[in-house]
C-alpha cells in the first residue's frame, strides 16, 4: 500500500511523472546492478581476469526476471544493503560455481553509485526532453506576445508598461540557461565508480585500471580519475541543478497565480470542466497547477539541502551521510518531475486576455506612464524638477480622480513647453515600452 503522495494512487500523477518513478523504481535500480554485474563479468573474462566461461556464465544469469523479489528484500534487512543479495542470487544460479567470480574485485559502494549514476542519465534526460519543451512553449508565447502591452509590476504595485512577450522571454532565458547548465554538468556528474574497499582496487593484482576502464566503456559512463566513494560533490551538484530548475518553475507559477487573480484576471491556466472548482464556491477557477508546483519545488529544495549534507562523509567509506542519498535523490528527480509536467502543461495551453492587460494599465487613470512623462519634460525643465513636478501632479490626479494627461495640459509649467499631443504620445503605453521588443529577439534568436 502505497503512503507517499510519490507513490500514491491518486496523487501520485499529479506529484510527479510515470516515467520517472519507472526510473527509480526497485525494479529498475535492481535492472542498473545487474547491468553493472554483467559488463563487469564481460570485460573482465575479456581481460582475462576471470575465466571466459564464468564471464559467460554469469552474464547469462544477469537476468531481472530470475530475482526473487522475497529474498531480495529479506536479505537486504538482514545485511542492510542490496547488493550481496543480488549476487548471491545470481550466483546461486550459475552452473559448477561459476557464479563466484560475479561481482570480482567490486565493493557494495561500486555497483550502488553506478546504478545510481545510471539512474540518474535516465532521469537527467528526462529533464531535457521538458525543460525543451518548456523553452518551446516559452518561445512560442514570447513570439506570439511580442508587442502586447501589459503592466510592470514591482513590490506588487503598477510599475512601467512592458510586453507579455518579454515577460515570457525573460524566463525563457534562464530555462535556456538551465539547458545549458545541464549540457556542462554531464561530463562531471555522469561517471561511474569501481574502487573497492577503500578506492584503491587492492583487490586486483591485475588489471585493476583496465577493468575500471573497460567497464565505464562498456556502461557509456566517464571513467573517475580517482575513487568518489565520500567525495559526493557530483551527486549534490545534480540537486543543486534540480533546485534551481525548480526555481524558475516557481517563478512561473507565482506569476500565472497572481495574475489569475479576479482582480487582476490576464492569464489563465488551462480551461478543463470543473478544473479548480471550490466545494462550496461555484465561480471559483482555482490555479492548481500552480499550487502543486509551489509545494514540489519547495519540498525539492530541501532535498537539495540533505544532498549537500550527504557530502560531509567521514574517511573513505562514510557512515550515514551516504544513505541520505538513497532518501533524497529519488525524491527531488520524481518531485521535480511532477513539476516539469505541471509547468508544460500550464504554458502550453495557458489563456492569455490581451484586452483585459490593456484595460489595466488604463486603471490609474495614466499614472503609470509618469516615468515617460518624466523624462519628457526632462529636457526642458531638468529630470530632477520634472520629477518633483510630475510626483505632485500625479498626487492631485488621486486626489481629484482625474486622468493625469488632463492635469498636465491644464498645468502651466508643462504646457508651455510641450503640447497636447506631445503629453498624449508620452502617456501612450504602447510607445513607452522600451527596447522589449528588441531584446525579446535577442532571446529568440539565440536558441536558434
Amino acid at each position: 500500500m502505497a503512503s507517499t503522495i510519490i507513490d500514491s494512487r491518486i496523487f501520485g500523477d499529479m506529484f510527479s511523472d510515470a516515467r520517472m518513478r519507472e526510473v527509480w523504481s526497485d525494479e529498475n535500480r535492481t535492472a542498473k546492478y545487474l547491468d553493472i554485474e554483467r559488463a563487469l563479468a564481460k570485460v573482465q573474462g575479456e581481460l582475462g581476469i576471470i575465466p571466459k566461461e564464468a564471464a559467460d556464465e554469469v552474464v547469462r544469469n544477469c537476468n531481472l526476471s530470475q530475482i526473487d523479489w522475497a529474498k531480495l528484500k529479506a536479505k537486504t534487512e538482514q545485511i542492510g544493503y542490496p547488493i550481496i543479495a543480488v549476487v548471491n542470487q545470481i550466483n546461486a544460479n550459475c552452473r559448477d560455481k561459476l557464479g563466484e567470480y560475479c561481482h570480482w574485485g567490486a565493493t557494495t559502494q561500486d555497483i550502488t553509485d553506478t546504478a545510481a549514476v545510471l539512474q540518474m542519465r535516465e532521469g537527467l534526460a528526462l529533464v531535457e526532453q521538458d525543460l525543451d519543451e518548456i523553452g518551446d512553449a516559452l518561445a512560442s508565447l514570447a513570439r506570439k506576445y511580442r508587442d502586447t502591452p501589459v503592466i510592470g509590476r514591482s513590490n506588487l504595485q503598477q510599475a512601467t508598461p512592458i510586453t507579455f512577450g518579454y515577460k515570457m522571454a525573460s524566463i525563457l532565458a534562464g530555462i535556456d540557461r538551465h539547458r545549458d547548465r545541464l549540457q556542462q554538468l554531464k561530463p562531471r556528474v555522469l561517471m561511474g565508480e569501481f574502487g573497492g574497499a577503500s578506492g584503491t582496487l587492492s583487490s586486483l593484482e591485475k588489471g585493476a585500471m583496465e577493468t575500471q576502464a573497460g567497464l565505464m566503456k562498456e556502461l557509456g559512463l566517464a571513467q573517475p580519475l580517482i575513487s568518489w566513494h565520500t567525495v559526493r560533490d557530483t551527486i549534490a551538484e545534480v540537486g543543486a541543478f534540480l533546485g534551481l530548475v525548480g526555481g524558475s518553475l516557481g517563478k512561473i507559477a507565482m506569476d500565472v497565480k497572481l495574475m489569475m487573480q479576479t482582480e487582476v484576471a490576464e492569464v489563465f491556466e488551462p480551461f478543463a470542466p470543473g478544473r479548480g472548482s471550490s466545494s462550496t464556491m461555484p465561480q471559483k477557477r482555482n490555479p492548481i497547477s500552480c499550487l502543486y508546483i509551489h509545494a514540489n519545488i519547495s519540498v525539492a529544495r530541501q532535498h537539495a539541502a540533505a544532498l549537500m549534507d550527504a557530502m560531509v562523509a567521514d574517511h573513505e567509506r562514510s557512515t550515514g551521510p551516504w544513505e541520505i542519498e538513497w532518501v533524497s535523490l529519488p525524491e527531488i528527480f520524481c518531485l521535480m518531475s511532477g513539476a516539469l509536467k505541471q509547468t508544460k502543461f500550464i504554458l502550453k495551453g495557458l489563456e492569455v486576455d490581451a484586452t483585459r492587460m490593456r484595460a489595466n494599465i488604463d486603471i490609474t487613470n495614466g499614472l503609470v506612464m509618469s516615468e515617460a512623462v518624466m523624462m519628457g519634460l526632462g529636457p526642458y525643465i531638468g529630470r530632477e524638477y520634472a520629477h518633483d513636478l510630475v510626483y505632485d501632479l500625479c498626487r492631485q490626479a488621486l486626489a481629484d480622480n482625474q486622468p493625469l494627461i488632463e492635469i498636465l495640459v491644464a498645468h502651466p509649467e508643462v504646457n508651455k513647453h510641450v503640447t497636447r499631443a506631445q503629453l498624449e504620445a508620452m502617456c501612450d503605453p504602447a510607445n513607452n515600452i522600451g527596447q522589449a521588443g528588441v531584446m525579446v529577439d535577442r532571446v529568440l534568436a539565440a536558441r536558434s
